[in-house]
């Protein structure tokens, strides 16, 4: 009985042998035809192929079981880039564009820099409000081209790039959310007190590079801004009521012949201001005008100062080289000089001015003694 199991046993496996030699691939030909009637559900054609996808093909969309499908490409337009790896992004930038085109309602940043565009038309981004970053620079965009309402309506953007254009006058009204502007080389010549009237969240302002002869106080509402540059402009005045929360001021190469007194005491954390290569003279400027505790950092120099302005004793870098100074005064950065009281200034530029070494008078090696670097 026991041999007659065995005969049986070995005949199932000879026979189970000789269908795997018909087809040793049987199960390869089974994975295929499953494979056949699958279909991918976000394809725009939803059918079975007429050809079974070929072994090793993987299955399934790549993202994960409940995630939105990615982007179609018809959604992006012909002229830009949508990246599927980042959807919410359009890259036009770089086309020779003469036009802004369609701009899909998902996105989030927009490029259209270096472009040939001379317009923003009315109502372009009507359909994408949600932007938060528009890039325009580089451009040929003129102010009378710029539709009155064109970014009001972008309620949550952050960050807006209209520099290196042909503007002569600023952009607005502008949407409340701003927090960068960038309106630099362009032909602007003056900014008027409403200009930036509701940007309470901006924090960084650039208008460097243009032709402004007057700033009013169009700043005095911007209660978030830390960096304004105005520098390579034609100012002949520091801008009035500077925010309380600045902290980077550039105002080089004007035409700013005075600073009033307390000037920098609204102010109370500003660390860096630069007034090189300016009108400035000792008879323009108080005795207290740059006597601020917070500053770290103050350039006034290609100026035509003759002495060298009190400074703050926590003042830490001081450039005064390129004007007509012709002594040294110890109490412009020591009003005693003891152990206790010294100032902590690091650097100090005197280079170019009508002052030599020798002037130096005994007691600064006690009042600038953390000096490493003093140029006379």
């Amino acid at each position: 009985m026991q041999w007659a199991s065995v005969l049986l046993l070995a005949g199932l496996c000879s026979l189970s042998q000789g269908q795997y030699d018909e087809d040793s691939h049987w199960w390869i030909q089974y994975l295929r035809n499953q494979q056949s009637t699958y279909y991918d559900p976000y394809d725009p054609y939803p059918y079975e192929p007429s050809e079974p996808y070929p072994y090793g093909v993987e299955e399934g969309p790549a993202y994960a079981y409940g995630a939105p499908p990615p982007p179609e490409p018809r959604d992006c337009p012909q002229e830009c880039d949508c990246p599927p790896n980042f959807p919410t992004a359009m890259y036009c930038d770089n086309r020779n564009l003469k036009y802004l085109p369609f701009v899909p309602s998902r996105m989030k940043y927009v490029y259209f820099q270096n472009n040939q565009i001379s317009a923003i038309q009315e109502g372009v981004f009507d359909n994408a409000t949600g932007l938060l970053w528009v890039a325009l620079h580089g451009n040929q965009i003129t102010s009378d081209k710029v539709g009155r309402k064109v970014f009001s309506k972008l309620r949550h953007l952050e960050r807006l790039y209209l520099d290196h254009n042909n503007l002569t006058r600023m952009p607005g009204p502008l949407p409340r959310s701003l927090r960068e502007l960038h309106l630099d080389h362009n032909q602007i010549s003056r900014v008027p007190n409403n200009a930036l009237e509701g940007l309470e969240n901006l924090t960084a302002l650039y208008l460097h590079h243009n032709e402004i002869q007057e700033v009013g106080s169009s700043m005095r509402g911007l209660r978030s801004l830390i960096l304004l540059d105005l520098s390579y402009n034609h100012l002949r005045r520091v801008p009035d009521g500077l925010p309380s929360a600045l902290e980077q001021l550039y105002l080089e190469h004007n035409n700013v012949y005075t600073v009033p007194d307390s000037y920098f005491r609204g102010s109370p954390k500003l660390l860096y201001v630069r007034l090189s290569h300016n009108s400035l003279t000792n008879n323009g400027l108080a005795t207290n005008t740059f006597n601020s505790s917070s500053l770290l950092e103050l350039d006034l120099s290609y100026n035509q100062l003759q002495k060298i302005p009190p400074v703050n004793t926590n003042l830490e870098n001081l450039y005064l080289q390129g004007n007509r100074i012709n002594e040294f005064s110890i109490s412009s950065f020591c009003t005693v000089v003891d152990v206790m009281n010294f100032s902590k200034l690091q650097v100090l530029r005197l280079d170019g001015n009508e002052i030599k070494r020798s002037a130096m008078p005994v007691d600064a090696p006690l009042c600038l003694r953390l000096a490493n670097l003093i140029k006379i």
